[in-house]
């Protein structure tokens, strides 16, 4: 429909010029045929609609979360070995943490050697300026802690439930030589004293 009306409009604009050469024809026993199709060739061809261009920067896909917020947390990416601090000697957990959906969110597989596996998923959100973590495992407990990256170390701090009470968590991650440290600790008397939950040490995998 839209090419029939595009054509609809040039025709209405050639018709004076049909026009004049028709009284021509009438005063003039020879009219070359060329000199017709001329005319319809010109007018069809006229203010011909050029393509839409599109700039570089327009037709390239956005990376949103390019930023440098989004990735203070990668010195925790890699595959780990993680152990208690006062043991430093015998793994207690197998953790890969990789980063997912094109960098936007780093994501913790964490495997004991007791058979408890939990996922964490965590994510800078830049509408609020701060990082976030949720934490699932195969027993159904859920956490969700929020903080932020300062001093170079991530604090995140939340509340769970646990047998229906209200705790207070807080985790803290933060590069070391030869790793990553995560000390965490409890409260259950609103975050007024503070008890040590557990110290680990993350260091590269050992095949």
């Amino acid at each position: 429909m839209r090419d029939c009306a595009l054509k609809s409009s040039k025709i209405s604009r050639c018709l004076p010029v049909l026009q004049r050469w028709e009284r021509n024809m009438n005063h003039s026993s020879v009219w070359p045929k060329v000199g017709l199709l001329s005319i319809l060739i010109l007018c069809t061809t006229a203010e011909r609609p050029q393509p839409s261009s599109v700039s570089r920067a327009q037709s390239q896909p956005s990376t949103p979360c390019s930023a440098p917020e989004f990735h203070q947390f990668d010195f925790w990416l890699r595959d780990w070995d993680a152990f208690d601090a006062d043991n430093p000697a015998t793994p207690v957990a197998r953790t890969k943490v990789t980063s997912i959906l094109d960098g936007c969110v780093v994501h913790e597989d964490y495997q004991d050697t007791k058979g408890s596996h939990g996922e964490s998923f965590s994510i800078y959100d830049a509408s609020r300026k701060v990082w976030h973590q949720t934490w699932v495992t195969n027993h159904g407990r859920l956490l969700t802690i929020e903080g932020s990256f300062q001093n170079g170390e991530m604090f995140m701090t939340g509340v769970d439930y646990p047998n229906g009470k209200e705790r207070h968590i807080r985790g803290t991650w933060k590069p070391i030589p030869g790793g990553v440290s995560e000390i965490a600790a409890t409260s259950t008397d609103a975050a007024k004293t503070w008890t040590p939950w557990f110290d680990l040490i993350f260091r590269p995998h050992k095949p």
